[in-house]
């Protein structure tokens, strides 16, 4: 009972708000100052101006809440009391606990950044760049690598394509026994392999809602550029095109190559897709956008029934993070999943399948229905 009024208290806050009579302890005391900074509606920009108090805030978040909650109060700062200073000082970002939203931030930031201060902004992208690396690279590389036939057998392979795992279990029952060795009767090999079985074209948002999305998109985007199987392009798009593929490499370069907030022009990013798409038959194009177009959305409309009739597997993802699907146009998603081009908000963990469906022409909107993606009808 004392621990409920205790946490209730700290909803609660100090005041006029608080019915609860409870009298907190010298670190709850703390751990309510640093709340009413953040959350007190009549104290807006509770933490001040000066880099002191937000940094000595920073200091203090990570020192009583969970990293979790750390970064919600991180993100709230920012949106609520505009503390985008704390990403112009050196020490504000040395103190600030790096994760998705804040990368997302830092793209939207980066033509404005001080030169003293874009070292350290660069380091706390490559940190979460790294974290998602370790744990989004193998789940791709598996998926992709399984989901394509990568090599072809011939059953008259020169001797530098023979597959010796597969000769050998193919011949276990030729085991002479008098000589202790298998007489390979059946050679299995790969063939000669090609340069790339299928192209991928992720074409990405940049409008300011879409930045978590481009973060989880570039990070995917280079781990796909690593499988020789896969000829992997990045688009990004406002109301101008680029493409960033030679930036693959270097998915912190890329992720600063990203322009967040603008306009949007989707009729002028399916053009320049369509131009470098030359296999339809065996290209994915993965376009990350909420489909709210400000350039020509009768042309738009044109473009994706051009793609999808050129035999191009076209999917248009709402959002590619953890928060579902944002605000989109709900009559642009209708006529997308009119004409059989599947349209619907995936999570991080999903996108690695839902690229093995595509990549292995397998019906991505069945997928996605057992997958409990709802599909925008």
């Amino acid at each position: 009972m004392e621990e409920q009024m205790r946490r209730w208290r700290l909803i609660l806050g100090s005041g006029e708000n608080d019915g609860t009579a409870y009298t907190l302890d010298k670190t709850d005391l703390q751990i309510d100052k640093t709340l009413e900074a953040l959350y007190d509606s009549t104290r807006q920009g509770g933490l001040g101006a000066s880099s002191p108090n937000v940094s000595r805030w920073l200091g203090d978040i990570r020192s009583y809440f969970p990293a979790s909650v750390v970064q919600v109060m991180q993100k709230d700062a920012l949106q609520r009391l505009q503390l985008t200073e704390m990403l112009f000082e050196k020490e504000m970002l040395q103190n600030v606990t790096p994760d998705v939203h804040l990368v997302a931030t830092l793209m939207t930031l980066s033509r404005v950044i001080p030169e003293k201060t874009r070292d350290t902004a660069r380091q706390v992208v490559q940190q979460v760049v790294d974290e998602l690396m370790k744990k989004l690279a193998q789940p791709m590389q598996q998926a992709i690598s399984g989901s394509l036939n990568r090599s072809i057998r011939n059953r008259r392979p020169r001797h530098n394509e023979i597959n010796w795992h597969l000769t050998i279990r193919q011949n276990l029952r030729h085991y002479q026994p008098a000589y202790q060795t298998i007489i390979p009767e059946t050679l299995i090999g790969y063939g000669r392999k090609r340069s790339a079985l299928k192209d991928v074209v992720l074409c990405l948002d940049q409008s300011g809602s879409m930045g978590t999305s481009v973060v989880y998109s570039g990070i995917f985007g280079a781990v796909m550029a690593t499988i020789p199987a896969v000829r992997t392009r990045m688009v990004v798009f406002d109301t101008a095109v680029a493409d960033l593929t030679e930036e693959l490499t270097d998915p912190v370069d890329l992720l600063f190559g990203v322009q967040l907030g603008g306009g949007t022009d989707i009729h002028a990013a399916l053009q320049y897709c369509e131009q470098i798409i030359t296999r339809p038959a065996d290209t994915v194009l993965v376009m990350v956008t909420d489909l709210f177009e400000g350039g020509d959305d009768k042309n738009m409309r044109k473009r994706f029934a051009s793609l999808a009739m050129a035999g191009v597997q076209v999917v248009v993802l709402l959002a590619l993070n953890d928060e579902g699907a944002p605000a989109y146009d709900h009559e642009n998603a209708q006529f997308l999943a009119e004409l059989g081009i599947p349209v619907f908000a995936c999570t991080p963990d999903k996108f690695p399948d839902l690229m093995a469906m595509a990549l292995s022409k397998q019906d991505v909107a069945q997928w996605a229905a057992k997958e409990d993606i709802v599909l925008k009808k």
